[in-house]
């Protein structure tokens, strides 16, 4: 979509000034046409304030980073920055999001380079004059399974927005205070049965007891906010991080749909009949696979766009073909994902299949013991059919004639007989079909039993021996 002056000049006219179109195509200027002056020494001021998390660093090249303030517009002379901004995972539209980063990124950024970061769907390509790639899907902000990742990279500078937190993305070394730096200890188990204790962070001689649900919680995690990172050297390297920590976050995703994918077949195993029908009623296996379906769209994304942010990187002086070989594996590592998350659909669609036949079998279940009820019922309602029967009017049965007194009994001859006729033109082609065939099948049985009970004695055909079976 292209803007011409016309166009631009109709968006950002005056407002209360009534123009005609000529007038607005001839004036055109800075009358109307808002143009700011944005100084270096003016501290930003934001419209949405706290509403983005954001941070930046400042990088030496030589394995040293440094926490920096919020300045696009500074430039540095040696090494190179990073500012990262993340978008609230809330009901939000996308324009909203676009006003976010309008807000914490321009100026020194373009319009163009803002829509090419928060649009939908895949991109790698170059804005005016810098490397941008997005993998940003369509589904909404809230759901955890919606991922969005973009970046803009230039010569000192990268830019970058995520969707919500993504672990281990910032630059933050585990401390001693921390509880992965920590010698773990077994809990008592007979401290574990006490009411409101808790023992998290309690030191014991030689470390820290940390609770049984602590564990669960940690070993269904893939990676971990606290864990240490590699201080990138080149642009190259930030870059590799940054595509790292997303395939990262996709496959922590992935294991966490296994986990509960392997629950609810131990559940279906072990549970009764209520378990299948809650699952049902809740409709969980169609909201397991239409949240795979966007994993899979962001997981495809992905496959399509680092193999072109690669060879766009191969021709850049700060991308080293270390850097070019760690994309290559990212774009592996990321395919492999793909064919996990297909197994996975296999496995949703397979128990879904599994508890519709279940379901399948409930109802034939009930339409046997309604079609039970009915038969015991049939006699009683065809008795009452007949016995209710108007036979006036109908002949042999004349209620004017007092020597006929057996017109009910005529009518249940002319009924029988209208019975046979049905069942001899309808069942005289399958009895004879019948027939026919088990006598064929008589005649074979009968020589086949005859062939096997003759049995000929070993080097002696002269005297056969006959054993009857």
């Amino acid at each position: 979509m292209s803007f011409n002056s016309r166009s631009l000049s109709r968006i950002i006219s005056v407002p209360g000034q009534r123009t005609s179109g000529s007038e607005i195509y001839e004036n055109s200027s800075s009358e109307q046409i808002a143009r700011f002056n944005f100084h270096e020494n003016e501290p930003p001021r934001f419209h949405f304030p706290g509403a983005v998390r954001k941070f930046a660093y400042r990088f030496d090249g030589n394995g040293k980073f440094f926490k920096k303030t919020w300045d696009l517009m500074m430039e540095v002379s040696e090494g190179f920055c990073w500012y990262h901004v993340e978008l609230p995972r809330s009901s939000q539209k996308l324009s909203m999001s676009a006003e976010y980063l309008i807000d914490v990124l321009c100026p020194p950024l373009k319009l163009q380079e803002i829509l090419a970061l928060v649009s939908s769907g895949p991109f790698c390509g170059t804005v005016d004059g810098a490397l941008v790639f997005r993998v940003n899907s369509a589904g909404p902000c809230a759901s955890k399974f919606t991922q969005r990742i973009s970046a803009l990279v230039t010569d000192k500078r990268v830019i970058s927005v995520s969707l919500g937190r993504v672990s281990r993305l910032d630059f933050s070394i585990a401390s001693a205070r921390s509880l992965l730096s920590e010698v773990p200890l077994i809990e008592p188990k007979e401290q574990s049965c006490g009411e409101g204790l808790s023992y998290i962070g309690t030191t014991k001689s030689g470390g820290v007891v940390i609770q049984e649900h602590v564990l669960e919680f940690l070993l269904s995690r893939n990676t971990f906010e606290e864990a240490e990172n590699a201080i990138p050297r080149g642009l190259g390297n930030l870059l590799v991080h940054i595509i790292d920590t997303h395939v990262d976050q996709l496959h922590e995703i992935v294991l966490q749909l296994e986990s509960q994918l392997d629950e609810v077949e131990r559940d279906l195993d072990i549970g009764v009949g209520a378990t299948k029908k809650q699952m049902l009623d809740d409709r969980r296996f169609p909201k397991m696979h239409l949240n795979l379906q966007r994993l899979l769209q962001v997981i495809a994304h992905g496959d399509q766009v680092f193999p072109r942010v690669k060879d766009k990187c191969a021709g850049k002086p700060w991308c080293s073909s270390e850097d070019l070989a760690m994309l290559e594996a990212l774009v592996g590592r990321l395919r492999k994902l793909k064919g996990n998350a297909g197994f996975i659909v296999s496995r949703i669609t397979a128990i879904q299949a599994g508890l519709d036949s279940w379901q399948a079998e409930q109802i034939n279940r009930k339409l046997y013991y309604l079609s039970f009820l009915s038969m015991l019922f049939l006699p009683l309602s065809i008795v009452t059919g007949a016995f209710g029967m108007n036979v006036g009017g109908v002949p042999w049965t004349t209620q004017t004639n007092p020597k006929n007194i057996h017109g009910f009994r005529n009518i249940m001859f002319i009924c029988a007989a209208i019975v046979i006729i049905l069942l001899l033109i309808f069942g005289a082609v399958p009895l004879y079909n019948y027939l026919v065939t088990g006598s064929r099948q008589g005649t074979r049985d009968r020589r086949l039993r005859l062939q096997k009970s003759i049995r000929y004695r070993s080097g002696n055909q002269r005297h056969p021996v006959y054993l009857p079976l």
